[in-house]
């Protein structure tokens, strides 16, 4: 018997203690990843208005109560939305995920050139727009050639981790989210409805069809005093629409029981107000300072809503912006600092005719396809025709682009009130900060400096035959009290990044840090493969020391110390 009773006892020593609950995805530590990107939303301001800021889950969950950066910048030179959202859920920069701008010029199945977006495809057909609607080409991110960090969660949790992308806008919700998950929502731009893509499921979920159904655009649009006319336009640049986002957002949680499985599951949240409202008014306006302090107050009930429904100890959250923008015109000139807006039609059309008396187009085409800054799309099929090659083609061009401006003609340039311009100041003329062909981008022949390498970062494919064009510093396409974001100077490029967690330490830190980094980061903490193109670092220096417990919630560390 006693032999008996000590063998027992030796089998027991031997036996595993207790297994501890470790920060990885196939064990739900955390239970849930939302990754918040408020879009135009420039690095300064959360420090530049942070005393307007009351709720205590609002933006104080990452100024007092989490990571707060101070100095975190892109590392490339194509500020643009489809862009800056890709590279946050990708971890790498355009030359990685191949995302370029938002909207560009190739040739359709004909050979004629059409504009097609980011998340464009004919292959699907959009679902839930109201009857009347366009419904084709549907939306997907099939052009997004890299993997997210939203991918790699499900990759590892063989399909079981449930990731979703919501914002007001479709490339917003898709780009950043990814290719593997369960659903992507934006808004139809005429009616306010929240609709997808077949490339995810035939019909909205019932959960999204009774908030389509209920009366909360009804209610949006009275809160934001703009009974009819475009949604997206109308209420989407108001803190009504920011609600609205809010409100959505909840239900999908809710509905979809998100932080509630035995894996973890990922939300991406991009609150595009700030941009519907930010081109129109800039980044010194009192009405875009109102619309911070209003996502304020949406995200303190949007946290809260995340602490009585899965618990804030078991969320992780990193929030920060798509890209910067630069002052406006006006707000420029008042301070004396010297701002041009440009009348980019009129630069383009200077380039098309230089182009054409060099080799005549023709007739009923042209060269110049135009598209969105930082490139100048040209049109290969007719360079091809007049005998051109690439590089003599985007070569000329960017020397012809030189000399039209170096002409001055006065339609190039928004002539400033007398508001924006001290009588005796005259306005600067439009000027070049750089330009390259793109067949030099393609063949890696641009200066090895810091600007340099964010062109090179820059590159896509997608672009074809093009330019790559910053004008001279504070100047750009537009008007004198609009405002926008696309060059490589350091206000398109600066954006916050702040994280909430159990495993951070919070503090106010100074490192120079990139977006790439929140994928690096937070593949890390849940054990995931990091994505397949991953320019950025893991932030080891505001994590705690992980004693291989990792990032356990607060309930549950008496538990995994036994």
């Amino acid at each position: 018997m006693r032999h008996a009773v000590a063998f027992l006892l030796l089998l027991v020593l031997l036996l595993p203690g207790a297994v501890p609950a470790r920060a990885d995805a196939y064990h739900a530590t955390p239970k849930l990843v939302v990754v918040l990107v408020i879009d135009q939303f420039r690095g300064d301001y959360l420090d530049r208005y942070r005393d307007d800021f009351k709720t205590p889950n609002g933006f104080n969950l990452f100024l007092k109560k989490g990571v707060h950066f101070t100095d975190c910048y892109y590392d490339y030179a194509n500020l643009v939305t489809a862009a800056g959202h890709s590279t946050i859920g990708t971890g790498s920069y355009t030359d990685g995920h191949k995302i370029p701008i938002n909207e560009w010029w190739q040739n359709d199945e004909n050979g004629k050139p059409e504009l097609v977006s980011s998340v464009s495809d004919k292959r699907y057909k959009l679902v839930g727009v109201p009857e009347g609607g366009e419904v084709s080409p549907g939306a997907s991110p099939h052009r997004e050639a890299a993997s997210t960090l939203g991918d790699e969660l499900t990759l590892a949790t063989q399909g079981r981790a449930k990731v979703f992308g919501v914002s007001f806008k479709d490339r917003a919700a898709i780009l950043t989210s990814g290719h593997s998950t369960k659903g992507a929502y934006w808004t139809d731009h005429d009616s306010g409805a929240f609709i997808t893509s077949s490339y995810w499921e035939p019909k909205l979920p019932a959960w999204a069809e009774s908030f389509n159904a209920s009366d909360e655009r009804k209610k949006a649009r009275s809160a934001a005093g703009i009974a009819t006319g475009n949604f997206y336009e109308g209420v989407g640049g108001t803190p009504a629409g920011v609600q609205y986002l809010i409100d959505f957002t909840e239900d999908l949680v809710k509905n979809e029981n998100l932080g509630h499985s035995d894996v973890t599951d990922m939300l991406t949240l991009s609150i595009s107000n700030t941009d519907i409202l930010g081109h129109r008014v800039g980044p010194d306006s009192p009405e875009q300072r109102k619309m911070i302090d209003a996502v304020d107050v949406s995200l303190n009930d949007f946290f809260t809503f995340l602490d009585k429904q899965v618990g804030l100890q078991n969320v992780v959250i990193a929030l920060t912006g798509d890209h910067g923008v630069a002052p406006t015109m006006r707000a420029a000139n008042d301070v004396q600092m010297p701002s041009v807006a440009i009348k980019s039609g009129s630069v383009l059309k200077a380039l098309e005719a230089a182009l054409d008396k060099k080799w005549p187009v023709k007739k009923g085409d042209k060269y110049v396809l135009g598209g969105e800054y930082p490139y100048i799309q040209l049109n290969q099929k007719a360079f091809e025709a007049a005998h051109v090659s690439e590089m003599e083609a985007e070569s000329t061009a960017a020397e012809a682009l030189e000399d039209v401006l170096a002409a001055q003609d006065a339609a190039y340039g928004v002539k400033s009130s007398k508001a924006a311009m001290p009588a005796d100041r005259v306005s600067d003329p439009v000027g070049i900060g750089a330009v390259y062909p793109v067949a030099k981008m393609r063949l890696g022949e641009i200066p090895d400096t810091e600007l340099g390498r964010r062109i090179m970062h820059s590159y896509s494919p997608y672009v074809g035959w093009a330019l790559w064009v910053n004008f001279s510093a504070f100047q750009f396409p537009g008007s004198e009290m609009g405002a926008t974001h696309y060059s490589s100077y350091a206000y398109d490029r600066h954006v916050p990044l702040d994280f909430y967690g159990a495993g951070f330490i919070p503090g106010t830190y100074h490192d120079r840090v990139a977006p790439v980094d929140i994928a690096a980061t937070f593949a890390s903490i849940l054990r995931v493969n990091q994505p397949s193109s991953i320019e950025g670092h893991v932030l080891t220096q505001v994590m705690k020391p992980d004693t291989g417990a990792g990032l356990v919630p607060a309930t549950s560390r008496k538990a995994a110390k036994r």
